[in-house]
């Protein structure tokens, strides 16, 4: 059985949070951004963002809004509304978008969907439907090109009749009985709309509760039991925190009992501070949370190892990681790919703020961004003649100048490793 999960509404237009589909008096100050952090913090599995915009300057307002909820950690977001054409969706998926929702009233949108899905994935694209008719009448291309419906009507067991397609189902229903009744009779794959996106609601709690039910729902959930846990005298067990993106190690930090359990209800790291000798959520204060991947722990059960999303830096001094002061080293040939990539782009921007007469790479930046395209288009077309000739040399030598241009152009345009890495995570 697949568990079902509880994605929060955002009604979007511009930057700020207004009312729609029956929701009422639920989304204080406005602001999109503090509603998406208490979603998450209240145990949200995703996200899903309606953009109620009536203008196409509203709807640039809005994406660029949309960018800093997915930068900012709130998980997974689902983007519906205001998409035309293709632009639409690209300009979504590229803000961050996990999925993009395609509106089958509009005859448009249906027409839309297979270029979508086989321009960015059938993974990335969900079909919103509020009749069954919408369904039925394009079955064969909702299986093909989609991964899954949003229906905003209870036809997900109309649905199930015809298909196993996972069904998201926003409903109006806001009282708890409810809901623990339409999530034990099945068929569902989420559950989204006004009970699930009040944010007085604890999603955790209800998680628990359905459980209880017998509803299947996602929780983290430890393989090895506290209890198996080797602590120390003071009842802790060590944390490794490890860049889920990069493997750099972080920090290291300490968990009792109570850590550990908030640690898999919130899905942020929490920890015991050991010197203020309390519970102590990474990022409560700075803003710098750790969203987690995966917790292991050792072959003796006496250190935990979490690998997490890094939002911000990990280290109070404002370093990305703890663990930047070199004691002693010896000189090694790097083999991680990233790392030799960052080193190299962090030598180019130290010449591009501390110029170096002769420097070849001074020369692209002071002839700029035209001369810098250039150069980019011409090691692209020496990587071809590379690849038709036999010598794998030449193509090695070809592909290594092309990426060094590549970073010149990264630099001069102000994007990161981290912005490319984090883009491709999102298209995995």
């Amino acid at each position: 059985m697949s568990k079902i999960k509880m994605i929060p509404c955002l009604y979007l237009q511009a930057e700020k949070a207004v009312t729609g589909f029956g929701q009422r008096n639920l989304l204080g100050s406005g602001d999109i951004l503090e509603l998406s952090r208490k979603y998450t913090e209240n145990g949200a599995d995703e996200l899903l963002i309606f953009d109620f915009s009536s203008t196409e300057e509203e709807h640039e307002r809005a994406i660029r809004m949309i960018k800093r909820i997915c930068a900012a950690g709130s998980g997974p977001c689902i983007c519906a509304g205001h998409i035309q054409r293709l632009e639409d969706v690209k300009k979504l998926i590229y803000a961050g978008a996990s999925k993009v929702v395609l509106n089958f009233s509009k005859a448009s949108n249906v027409a839309l969907l297979p270029e979508a899905s086989q321009r960015f994935g059938r993974e990335k694209i969900l079909a919103c439907v509020s009749a069954i008719r919408e369904f039925t009448q394009n079955q064969s291309a909702l299986e093909q090109y989609a991964c899954g419906i949003l229906a905003l009507d209870s036809v997900q067991d109309e649905i199930a009749r015809f298909s196993t397609i996972p069904v998201l189902l926003h409903t109006d229903l806001s009282r708890e009985r409810e809901m623990i009744s339409l999530l034990k009779k099945g068929g569902l794959a989420a559950i989204s709309g006004n009970f699930i996106s009040n944010p007085a609601l604890s999603i955790r709690d209800f998680k628990v509760k359905c459980k209880d039910k017998g509803i299947e729902v996602c929780f983290l959930e430890s393989a090895v039991a506290w209890e198996e846990f080797k602590l120390g005298s003071d009842g802790l067990i060590p944390v490794v925190v490890q860049d889920d993106q990069t493997d750099e190690v972080l920090m290291v930090a300490y968990m009792n009992r109570e850590a550990f359990e908030m640690t898999l209800q919130t899905g942020r790291m929490t920890y015991f501070s050991r010197s203020r000798q309390e519970l102590w959520i990474k990022g409560m204060t700075s803003g710098h949370f750790q969203y987690v991947k995966s917790l292991k722990i050792d072959c003796d059960k006496d250190t935990l190892l979490a690998r997490v999303e890094q939002i911000g830096a990990a280290c109070h001094t404002g370093n990305h990681s703890c663990f930047f002061t070199t004691l002693a080293a010896k000189e090694t040939n790097a083999a991680n790919p990233l790392k030799v990539f960052q080193n190299v782009y962090d030598v180019i921007v130290d010449r591009k703020e501390h110029p170096k007469e002769g420097s070849y790479t001074n020369y692209l930046f002071d002839k700029g961004t035209d001369k810098i395209l250039k150069k980019v288009g011409e090691e692209c077309t020496e990587i071809v003649i590379a690849a038709k000739n036999p010598d794998p040399e030449e193509i090695k030598y070809e592909i290594s100048d092309f990426l060094y241009h590549i970073m010149v152009l990264m630099v001069e345009k102000g994007i990161t490793w981290e912005d490319i890495t984090g883009e491709l995570a999102r298209r995995e």
